[in-house]
């Protein structure tokens, strides 16, 4: 008989089932009070489980402008009437490294936010939400999950020194892709586990966001052991469990990389793009703003200093991390080398604090995307490597070796199909017979359909707000042309990046009839099901469409027809045809007190 994979076992169910759980932790951050505002649309007054939820305040830490400031008070007063006592206030931290400290083995936890899987590393099984599901475990304290297919890597072997756990994801990103593990559960096993530290785990874990994953995590051992301080209770795969995929990698062969814009995947070696010129750096994020991120870094500056005019910033990943550093004669570094040193924040990684790099600017950075736009200005471009890659290159201007290795030695062994973003030119019309034609588009990005920048300035309840600025990052026609029952065709992973719920809100505001894809990012698809907004996945439907066909769907029998020509999809589960029927998640819930 064959064993248990990690989520079988944490959901007590075979995989493909779909099972309701409540969930350990809800975590929520800024978007807390766009949350607010949904669980009182679906009738809700006092939360089922205050001791459920963590709420940290982060993204704009401290606020930009007087609408965030005032989010940030509503907050604080929901909180206070609530009950709430998980809650960290604005310069604490990054909600991602806050949870380190919460994070459990065995825990099931949420987060509206994409990384939330980086706890994980704690042995805990770790997803992202939307804003209204958020709502939605506010009301009712639990939450569906449907229990996924695994993918198992194997690690062996040992980093080689330059090499860090940036490296090795960017490894596994460029092997399989931004939606090479689409909507399954990630295992970490093998002699090369015991290698890496909590931090690096945390790192790892992190990233599985941008392989498409729901969940990525590390199995209980001495390390975490020691981390937690304690024995603990753990639960981990059998030996004969069944895997959808099984990755070898062998730690000790691995070399630097770096992403190259405009996308996560697109992996080259460090030796293939060393002497490219670099003009703004960034240290920090939930990837990698740990304390041994910025002691790598402040071996690199220690004593040196930045190339005038040059622009680098050290974010902090708390304020724990923040005063260690302190302590440590860091931040001293840091200063006298010319960086500047930010609260605790996300801020310069989505664009919403400072940092913002002006036009053509070539940014470095240890932030876990890249998209076009994602920084707060689509005319800079966003390379992703290692804290003391980043730190090297700040230094020298240009992208460096600190190896010292010349030459293209390394070559990165895996090449992907083109996985290309595109940005609609404004003569170019897409839009014919109520069809959007975005069909040889992949990896349409939450950055590109809602700036990231917007998110918290805009409610996401707020659909008439949101509608001007849907979709303007690739086709700025599209909020002033989209009519009710207009169907989108699109290619492959569409709506990866962010967990923000504003593009599905606004289309299902603008009464899109469904959208027809190759493949979907997983919380973009369970934000169209809480706004009862069809998404059909049918590739060979989209690889057959060309602008100008007939193209009609019959939700019922489960057909797309194009020029007569028929293609079968299976519709939604019944378990949620209830959400679906009721045009979303807030009617659904509302309605249940009748």
């Amino acid at each position: 008989m064959s064993g248990k994979t990690f989520v079988e076992k944490i959901f007590d169910a075979p995989c493909g089932s779909i099972v309701f759980k409540k969930p350990d932790i809800v975590l929520t951050h800024d978007n807390t009070s766009s949350i607010y505002n949904t669980f009182n649309k679906m009738k809700g007054e006092k939360v089922f489980d205050p001791n459920q939820l963590l709420i940290v305040l982060d993204h704009n830490a401290p606020p930009t402008n007087a609408k965030l400031a005032n989010d940030y008070q509503k907050i604080r007063d929901i909180v206070g009437e609530q009950g709430i006592e998980k809650f960290h206030d604005a310069g604490k931290g990054i909600c991602h490294q806050i949870m380190a400290d919460y994070a459990k083995p065995k825990m099931i936890i949420v987060g509206s936010d994409s990384h939330t899987c980086t706890a994980g590393a704690f042995n805990a099984f770790a997803a992202g939400i939307d804003r209204t599901e958020a709502a939605g475990l506010w009301k009712l304290g639990e939450t569906w999950f449907r229990v996924p297919e695994t993918i198992k890597i194997t690690l062996k072997g040992k980093l080689p020194e330059g090499v860090f756990a940036k490296d090795l994801s960017l490894w596994i990103i460029g092997m399989i892709g931004s939606s090479g593990a689409d909507y399954t559960s990630i295992e970490y096993h093998g002699e090369g586990v015991k290698t890496l530290s909590i931090s690096q785990r945390m790192t790892i874990c992190n990233l599985a966001s941008e392989m498409g994953a729901k969940n990525a995590v590390f199995p209980y051992d001495e390390i975490l052991e020691a981390h937690l301080g304690k024995p603990t209770e753990s639960i981990w795969a059998d030996d004969n469990a069944t895997y959808s995929r099984e990755i070898e990698i062998n730690l000790s062969e691995l070399f630097p990389l770096v992403a190259v814009p405009h996308h996560v995947d697109n992996i080259k070696a460090l030796s293939q793009v060393v002497g490219t010129k670099i003009h703004q750096a960034l240290v920090g994020t939930c990837t990698n703003g740990r304390y041994e991120d910025l002691e790598e870094a402040a071996k690199v500056l220690k004593g040196k200093k930045l190339p005038e005019g040059f622009q680098m910033l050290i974010v902090p990943a708390s304020k724990k991390i923040y005063l260690k550093a302190l302590r440590k004669g860091l931040i001293e570094i840091f200063m006298e080398a010319g960086a500047h040193v930010l609260a605790s924040s996300c801020g310069p990684c989505l664009g919403t604090g400072q940092g913002i790099p002006a036009d053509n600017y070539n940014v470095i950075s240890t932030s876990n995307r890249n998209f076009k736009g994602r920084m707060g200005n689509k005319e800079a471009n966003i390379f992703l490597a290692s804290p003391s890659l980043v730190a090297h290159s700040a230094l020298a201007g240009k992208i460096v070796d600190p190896r010292g290795i010349k030459g293209t030695q390394d070559v990165f062994p895996f090449k992907l199909e083109a996985n290309s973003t595109v940005d609609i030119p404004e003569n170019e019309d897409r839009y014919l017979s109520g069809i959007w034609n975005y069909s040889n588009a992949d990896n349409l990005n939450t950055d590109q359909m809602f700036a990231g920048n917007l998110t918290y300035n805009i409610n996401s309840s707020d659909a008439e707000a949101i509608m001007p600025y849907l979709f303007e990052g690739f086709d700025g026609s599209f909020s002033k042309r989209v009519q009710k029952g207009d169907i989108i065709v699109a290619g492959s992973n569409f709506g990866c990046g962010s967990s923000r719920e504003h593009p599905a809100v606004g289309l299902s505001y603008a009464g899109i009839k469904a959208i027809i894809v190759k493949s979907v990012n997983r919380i973009f698809y369970r934000s169209s099901v809480n706004q009862g907004l069809p998404i059909i996945i049918l590739p060979a439907a989209v690889d057959a469409f060309k602008s100008g066909d007939k193209l009609s769907i019959d939700m019922e029998k489960g057909e797309v027809l194009i020029n007569n020509k028929k293609y079968h999809f299976e519709p939604l589960l019944d378990k949620l045809m209830k959400i679906f029927s009721a045009k979303g998640l807030v009617n659904f819930i509302r309605d249940l007190e009748g």
